[in-house]
């Protein structure tokens, strides 16, 4: 058996493991280089039927740049989900805004640094531009060395 036969073999069998009704959600954000995705996964108990059922959950900011040390707590709170297609079943691909405590005191939150869609949503949401239909595209750049 060659080794990619081996490998799908196996990859087959872990989509046909039996999750007992949980769920897993990777919970997706931008770190504070305003560039990269982190995520992280979390097993939820039950599958999801809205953004409602899916908690928010926290991460420590000191080692993605978005918090200092003593006061490192950033909250993730999700936005959307979309089916997860490396995963499969009910697991679930959750996209986040992330949040930081204003003060120890723990009773306000305000945007993280590389929390636009926070930002963008307030013009979104204005009056003045609710109904414009706005365009988005994917630019791409490539380099062809021969």
């Amino acid at each position: 058996m060659t080794h990619a036969n081996l490998h799908n073999q196996y990859s087959n069998k872990l989509f046909d493991l039996d999750q007992f009704g949980s769920v897993i959600a990777e919970y997706i954000w931008i770190d504070g280089s305003g560039i990269t995705l982190r995520s992280k996964c979390r097993t939820l108990t039950s599958k999801i039927n809205s953004l409602k059922d899916i908690p928010e959950w926290n991460y420590d900011g000191s080692s993605t740049y978005q918090a200092v040390t003593d006061q490192s707590e950033v909250i993730l709170k999700p936005v959307a989900y979309y089916r997860d297609p490396f995963r499969q079943g009910d697991n679930i691909l959750v996209m986040c805004e992330c949040f930081n405590w204003k003060d120890n005191t723990c009773s306000e939150l305000i945007p993280a640094n590389t929390n636009f869609r926070h930002y963008a949503m307030s013009i979104w949401n204005d009056s003045k531009v609710k109904a414009e239909r706005p365009w988005y595209g994917i630019e791409q750049e490539y380099t062809f060395i021969a």
